[in-house]
């Protein structure tokens, strides 16, 4: 394992694997001591329910605790500098879960201490969403070979740690997306240096060509935090970007809608797919609990225990 888990694309095909195998074990496994006596010190500058509640329960669930830090409490690379306050809790805490406006800035708490930080989502990935979701299909399908993964929507964050995941793991997926709100090329050209076997990424513009097909159907809000000055502007260019009946009925009869959640019914996604028989949306939101105890336990369990301070 790295030291951090900032993006996808941090762990290798035999880590991720790794990682999903064990959140399987893990599952109603919720009295362990794997981590007693570690903490997990949760900075988040950005609002969060999914993320703060699995990552306090998981590293609870492993035997260790969870300091939470509000953005405005801390003030970073304000009230101090962000460097200054990792060398500060390295002293403290044995890992931290960054939730941050930039990615630079979960980059820079990274560089500055000497225990794991985790990017908890930040503009650029959602790395830990990612596991989540991978463990959900792998739950559905009981496997990842031949998975064929449509995004419908913004190339965002989410659908970057997708790709950087896809990648790793050998799977195929097809984004559609409005001109001007593709995934990063940079992300892209990254997953196809990381690819192995059975990955493949494509861009197009119609809904209907990235679902044909598809055995997971994926999509996420329009304006995510911090582009509330674009929603109007947002919801005119994803118009035809709605997953609905007609567009799921393009995908394989037994896919699998996703979502990471929070949702907006009736937007980028119908309540009657949303909350359909094909929805594995919840499943990945329980996910975010088995994924993550897994992450604590392969950056601080016993082998790599000796990084965080005693």
């Amino acid at each position: 394992m790295p030291k951090d888990f900032l993006s996808a694309a941090d762990l290798d095909a035999a880590a991720w694997r790794r990682m999903l195998a064990l959140a399987r074990e893990l599952r109603g496994d919720g009295d362990r001591r794997d981590l007693a006596g570690r903490t997990l010190a949760m900075i988040f500058e950005k609002p969060s329910l999914r993320t703060r509640v699995t990552f306090e329960l998981a590293i609870a669930q492993l035997g260790g605790r969870a300091v939470h830090l509000a953005g405005g409490e801390i003030g970073l690379g304000s009230r101090e500098s962000t460097a200054d306050v990792a060398r500060n809790l390295e002293r403290w805490v044995d890992a931290i879960a960054a939730r941050t406006v930039s990615d630079a800035t979960v980059r820079e708490l990274a560089a500055n201490c000497r225990i794991p930080v985790v990017n908890a989502l930040t503009d650029r990935e959602h790395p830990c969403q990612a596991a989540a979701d991978f463990l959900t299909i792998l739950d559905r399908r009981g496997s990842l070979d031949g998975l064929r993964l449509a995004w419908v929507g913004d190339g965002n964050n989410v659908c970057h740690s997708l790709i950087l995941a896809a990648a790793r793991l050998g799977v195929g997926v097809r984004v559609a997306a409005p001109r001007g709100y593709e995934p990063d090329p940079a992300v892209l050209a990254g997953a196809e240096r990381i690819a192995e076997p059975g990955y493949s990424a494509v861009v197009v513009r119609e809904p209907a060509d990235a679902v044909a097909g598809a055995h997971a159907v994926y999509t996420d809000v329009w304006t995510s935090m911090g582009q509330e000055a674009e929603a109007e502007a947002r919801r005119r260019a994803f118009e035809g970007y709605r997953l609905d009946a007609a567009l799921l009925a393009r995908a394989e009869p037994d896919a699998l809608v996703m979502h990471c959640l929070p949702a907006h019914r009736g937007e980028e996604i119908t309540a009657e797919v949303l909350d359909g028989p094909q929805s594995a949306v919840f499943d990945q939101a329980e996910n975010r609990l088995h994924a993550q105890k897994a992450l604590l336990l392969l950056l601080l369990g016993p082998e790599d225990g000796a990084r965080g301070p005693t």
